[in-house]
């Protein structure tokens, strides 16, 4: 992840003075670094971070003080830096502003306990899939997601369910931006085959992964609507492989399918519009 430095020219002049400018400057660094520490979760180092924002190490260093002050910044034992847990307060008040994952939770909790395995509640945000909220079972086994991780559509369960439903150009802009990468030997990596796959998952009312975004795990997804008939959300029940069968792919898809029409009713959709 490569950050364009903020320049002189990008700060907002004020006309409280000339020193406001600067403010602005040693706050979009500030940003620049946080977002470097958000693309390395487990820690990076002070040489790492200053490559990528293209600034001298005491700057960042300087930064990076001023943030573990604030708790937004740790410093591990091998001297590497990671988001603080303050970070973590103001993603949960973000999430906790979203309508759709209040109104969604007590629909997953029964999904939860009609299937015991790992539900997923995925929000699109710039041709990316955002997790913003996760339910596990007690026999799941860990998955690679976390609420607020972003990954891709292409190779989705959730991202597909949710492609399936805009214009072909959108999906063709949003797969030329972010890539169709190889994750695993199962993942669909022309735009030809998956628009034909978004045919079929429109047709049919959900979207299946199969070993497509990790090796071992398969999920069924299905669309969730808004009051205007939009699709604004994606659910999912991912399970391993060996339990992602025929027979239970026949108990879960009506479930994530009529869950997912439940939350949509909930958000005011019209009554015609398929799970």
């Amino acid at each position: 992840m490569s950050v364009k430095p903020l320049e002189a020219k990008d700060s907002v002049p004020s006309a409280k003075g000339p020193g406001t400018g600067r403010s602005i400057q040693v706050l979009g660094r500030a940003l620049d670094v946080l977002e470097v520490l958000a693309a390395h979760p487990r820690g990076t180092s002070l040489t790492e971070i200053a490559a990528q924002v293209h600034l001298h190490k005491s700057t960042v260093h300087r930064i990076l003080h001023t943030l573990a002050r604030r708790g937004y910044v740790m410093q591990g034992h091998d001297a590497s830096y990671r988001l603080g847990l303050r970070v973590v307060g103001l993603g949960e008040a973000v999430l906790g502003g979203l309508d759709i994952r209040e109104e969604a939770r007590v629909y997953l909790e029964e999904l939860l306990l009609a299937t015991n395995e790992v539900v997923h509640l995925v929000v699109m945000e710039q041709g990316e899939m955002v997790y913003i909220d996760k339910l596990e079972g007690t026999r799941t086994v860990r998955t690679h997601s976390v609420v607020g991780m972003r990954v891709p559509v292409h190779c989705t369960g959730v991202g597909k369910a949710i492609l399936a439903h805009l214009p072909e150009p959108t999906v063709r802009a949003i797969l030329a931006e972010k890539g169709m990468r190889r994750h695993t030997a199962h993942t669909i990596v022309t735009v030809d085959a998956l628009l034909a796959e978004l045919s079929t998952v429109r047709t049919r009312g959900y979207a299946l992964d199969r070993e497509e975004n990790e090796e071992g795990i398969c999920c069924v997804a299905a669309p969730v609507r808004d009051h205007a008939g939009r699709v604004v959300a994606a659910i999912s029940v991912s399970a391993p492989a060996m339990r992602m069968q025929s027979d239970a792919l026949q108990r879960w898809i009506p479930l994530t399918r009529a869950t997912a029409a439940r939350i949509s009713a909930r958000l005011g959709a019209p009554a015609a519009s398929p799970g």
